[in-house]
């Protein structure tokens, strides 16, 4: 972690200074805000933690809930998820509390007696190395937890504004807070009392029955599989021998469980198949007890018994797969004449079943697209242009989604007999599982992704999908880290410059580039502030053919060790040489002759480059580049310095997770 830059720090090093609008915040909610989240799921959370790292945004989010969620239904947080959370902080922390999934076993009806299931194969969940992180089962409301505490140490200090319902919205276009929002208090001494509030932006995070998306006339299209599954988080004793493994269960007299063991040692989830359901049935599948459930469990499970001693949760649901044609307020006709002001994420404009385990996840990933893009935009650093490529670059995302769930749900709901091949289920777990990992998702090119020209330079980091993290060894303290691993969800473009063989400090292409990063008047640097750090928009890191026992720091240029906070204290934790066990050259494809790769703040790989192509990458970043104005830079006064030593550069106070 990176502290002490802006002078000692003796308490918790994960808390940054307050800076912004985090100084002397508001409890209650202000009448103007720059973006304005309804709902507290895992997309608005996730949204509202990434602006909370902008402190000269006004942001809020509102929860019609009393309180923070206490049982959430989603639990399935996926490698790339966990990426994401390394991100934000706190994946070693989730990942010791949480269920890890390593292999999945399936279960059939046994060949000699069809009123018993037996074990009929084992699939390891990550054959591949897909990601360096796991796949875990842990409960939703401990992920908006994580993400609270997040906001709540970010310099903006955010928190959730609990206890209001959204009644409806109107875009005026005609002011600098044209979006007028109607809420009306759900709880406390204010209940049914209503409240309005202006916003320059507005991000629908509210679920299935979104009032958002109702607003912006946007419509949940799709279909029902007229299948219905009974959902428990269950403590039970049993003889399943596998109850602590994720199986997929088909039994010989007709229906299927999938049982996702959770975290804690004793809880389990079990999906179990309650058939199909009538076009004439309006809903009355939805009223099966808890006992007809565990009733039908144990039908499927014969000869294995369960006996459920406390249900924490249950419900009843059919799968359904929908999506929305955009996920903002443009119209098709309006796109390209005029920017969106409202945005919908999550469950708000994509449904599907909950068996993949996709919900959760694939929202967090629309949090994160949309968070980054208006930060830059509201604080000036890019034009409203940007804001367009959320709902081009989501909502072909969730269409894949909805296909794959299509496959797998009904795949889910066969019978053994149905299979053509008995092993096809299996087959089509381990051949997908990129997918639902999360790390098929390639953004094609736009003002964000540029053409993939140079790609044969870093094979192994396609342009417009994640950067797949590799390990490195920092140069300054020799420590082995996942090159990755580094970069905070602080809204950072990260450039990262892989050199050719020459050492440090050595006349070449590295030493050419990084004197036009540091001085060039068109190189994507020039833009920062001059209030702040050189480092405090763009992250640009070093990684030399050499390991690091042959690369000398002193000779390494300026560029990559900037000089930060208000002591101009020298920043060398951004130069490293190759983990000779695992050289990142040759795990990821990348040239020998040197290249740069781009990053997005939200982790996507958006241009690969040669060293020499200065040209190249100014034209990329001149796309995305608004000179900002002078009174959106925050200049702390005296009165607000009291946190540390100076909060001049408060809203660089980054901290690094090595």
């Amino acid at each position: 972690m990176h502290f002490h830059h802006h002078g000692y720090v003796s308490g918790d090093p994960r808390v940054e200074p307050a800076a912004g609008v985090g100084i002397n915040r508001p409890e209650d909610l202000p009448d103007e805000v720059d973006v304005l989240i309804v709902g507290s799921g895992p997309a608005g959370m996730l949204t509202a933690a990434q602006l909370a790292q902008f402190p000269d945004i006004t942001a809020r989010i509102v929860e019609r809930r009393p309180g923070r969620l206490a049982i959430g239904q989603a639990d399935g947080i996926q490698a790339r998820s966990v990426e994401t959370f390394q991100a934000f902080g706190f994946a070693e922390r989730i990942i010791a509390e949480a269920y890890r999934i390593t292999e999945m076993a399936f279960w059939k009806p046994d060949p000699e007696d069809h009123s018993r299931i037996v074990r009929s194969a084992r699939a390891v969940d990550d054959p591949t190395g897909i990601s360096e992180f796991p796949h875990l089962i842990v409960n939703q409301a401990r992920v908006l937890d994580y993400f609270a505490e997040f906001m709540a140490n970010s310099p903006a200090r955010m928190k959730p504004d609990y206890g209001y319902e959204f009644r409806s919205l109107r875009v005026t276009d005609n002011s600098a807070y044209p979006v007028s929002v109607t809420l009306v208090h759900s709880a406390g001494p204010m209940e049914g009392q209503e409240r309005v509030i202006n916003a320059k932006y507005v991000v629908g995070a509210d679920g299935a029955r979104s009032k958002v998306r109702e607003s912006i006339g946007c419509h949940l299209a799709g279909d029902q599989a007229n299948h219905a599954w009974g959902v428990m988080d269950v403590l039970a004793v049993t003889d399943f021998p596998d109850i602590r493994t994720k199986c997929a269960i088909q039994s010989g007299s007709g229906g299927s469980i999938l049982l996702i063991p959770r975290e804690g040692g004793h809880l389990f989830r079990m999906y179990v198949d309650l058939g199909e359901v009538s076009p004439e049935d309006h809903g009355a599948v939805r009223k099966t007890t808890i006992e007809e459930i565990i009733h039908k469990a144990n039908q499927i499970l014969h000869p294995y018994t369960l006996d459920v001693r406390n249900v924490a949760w249950h419900s009843v649901y059919e799968v359904g797969h929908r999506l929305t044609d955009r996920f903002d307020d443009v119209l098709p006709e309006e796109r390209g004449k005029r920017t969106p002001r409202v945005f919908i994420t999550g469950d708000a404009c994509h449904t599907h079943s909950a068996k993949a385990g996709q919900g959760m996840n694939v929202s967090m990933q629309d949090g994160f697209n949309l968070g980054w893009k208006l930060g830059h935009v509201l604080e000036g650093r890019s034009p409203e242009s940007l804001l367009d490529t959320y709902s081009g670059e989501r909502q072909v995302v969730a269409k894949n989604l909805i296909d794959f769930d299509k496959q797998w749900s009904s795949l889910m709901a066969k019978k053994p007999e149905e299979f053509e091949d008995p092993t096809e289920l299996e087959n089509f777990y381990t051949s997908t599982a990129e997918f639902p990992a999360g790390f098929m998702t390639q953004y094609t090119p736009s003002m964000v992704v540029a053409e993939a020209t140079h790609q044969d330079l870093a094979t192994g980091f396609p342009v417009g999908k994640r950067f797949k993290s590799a390990p490195v060894r920092r140069v300054c303290d020799t420590n082995p880290i996942h090159l990755g691993h580094h970069a905070k969800a602080d809204g950072r473009w990260r450039i990262y410059v892989f050199a050719d063989a020459a050492p440090a400090g050595a006349p070449g292409p590295v030493a050419d580039l990084a004197e036009w990063l540091e001085t060039g008047p068109d190189s994507p640097l020039a833009a920062t502030p001059s209030t702040l750090d050189r480092d405090a928009w763009f992250d640009v890191k070093v990684i030399y053919q050499q390991d690091h026992t042959n690369v000398d720091i002193n000779a390494v240029p300026a560029v990559f060790k900037p000089a930060v906070g208000p002591f101009k204290l020298t920043y060398l934790e951004k130069v490293f040489g190759t983990d000779p066990a695992a050289d990142i050259f040759d795990e990821r494809g990348l040239s020998r002759d040197g290249v740069v790769v781009v990053v997005r703040p939200d982790q996507y790989v958006a241009n690969v480059l040669p060293l020499s192509a200065t040209a190249e990458l100014a034209e990329f970043f001149a796309g995305l580049r608004s000179a900002p104005k002078a009174h959106e830079v925050h200049v702390p006064t005296k009165a607000e310095a009291p946190a540390a030593a100076s909060t001049a550069a408060a809203s660089t106070a980054v901290v690094e997770h090595a």
